[in-house]
């Protein structure tokens, strides 16, 4: 391709666009149609402000920097990777984080609740002293709420050594060391036993199904991450028994379970599941009490 068949962002936005929906990719990791997507790879390989592409469109480009877009328009069509991936970002909120190929990319509907620090079930932010978050990958939502609670020592564990290395770097990015304490751990196996104010999770929650009709943009992340056994809740039921013992008189669980309302409640309706309003609607995140999981 020669700088004379492409030489403007613009002229790269609207072949990145024709190549992205010709190709059929799926966005489901931050970006909602082409035209984002595209956006967002072009200006983050130009070193852009990803805020700010109108007044880039008719810049002229040096030809080895047309020659990089195209690359990386090409890497997200043929390899079908997720764009976190191609530029190692990615972004919750007003938050950034490092993420590659040995972690989920980060898109969990809990980061909406977290800024409201779950009130009204939370009634003193500075009162919490102790969170824990289970299935932690990047460390994402750990590092929300060492923000979001200001006193709260929080307990990120993971199975994955390779997952805790990357919540260990963006810990430090964020020098929350000290505060956010990355653990490897099979859910509850190696967490030091004491009372939590909080327990959140992320799991693997896709079921079998499900599992086997994922876009290949989701296949090019860790499966364990995603993969949640028959119905999907295999790993939430150990989370949802184990939570009792572990959290304080006035403690919380809050679980996210994407688009398994369904089997979720087949599971643990009994208990008296709250569902939490989200973006996604009011069926991706459920919430439980300490005295509720008491009656188990």
């Amino acid at each position: 391709m020669t700088n004379t068949t492409f030489s403007t962002p613009r002229d790269l936005l609207r072949y990145a666009i024709t190549r992205f929906n010709s190709a059929r990719l799926f966005f489901g990791h931050g970006s909602a149609e082409a035209f984002d997507e595209a956006a967002y790879l072009i200006l983050h390989t130009l070193k852009l402000p990803l805020d700010r592409l109108d007044p880039f469109l008719d810049a002229k480009l040096l030809p080895e920097e047309v020659i990089q877009v195209m690359e990386v328009i090409e890497r997200r069509v043929t390899e079908r990777v997720p764009a976190a991936y191609i530029t190692r970002e990615a972004w919750l909120g007003e938050y950034h984080f490092y993420v590659d190929e040995r972690v989920l990319v980060p898109r969990s509907f809990i980061a909406e609740l977290i800024p409201q620090t779950f009130s009204p079930w939370v009634q003193d932010p500075e009162n919490v002293e102790n969170v824990l978050e289970l299935c932690t990958g990047s460390g994402c939502l750990a590092i929300m709420m060492a923000d979001a609670f200001p006193n709260a020592v929080v307990d990120a564990v993971d199975i994955s050594k390779d997952a805790l290395a990357v919540a260990e770097h963006n810990i430090r990015e964020y020098k929350l060391e000290g505060r956010v304490n990355p653990i490897e751990s099979d859910l509850y196996t190696n967490v030091p036993f004491k009372k939590y104010d909080l327990i959140v999770t992320n799991p693997p929650y896709v079921n079998s199904v499900s599992m086997g009709k994922l876009p290949p943009e989701y296949l090019r992340e860790p499966q364990i991450a995603l993969a949640g056994g028959e119905d999907g809740m295999d790993l939430v039921r150990k989370i949802v028994e184990g939570a009792a013992e572990r959290l304080t008189p006035e403690g919380i669980l809050v679980v996210e379970i994407g688009n398994e309302r369904d089997y979720a409640e087949a599971a643990f309706g009994h208990l008296g599941l709250t569902w939490l309003s989200t973006s996604a609607g009011d069926d991706a995140v459920f919430l439980l009490t300490a005295e509720q999981l008491q009656s188990q």
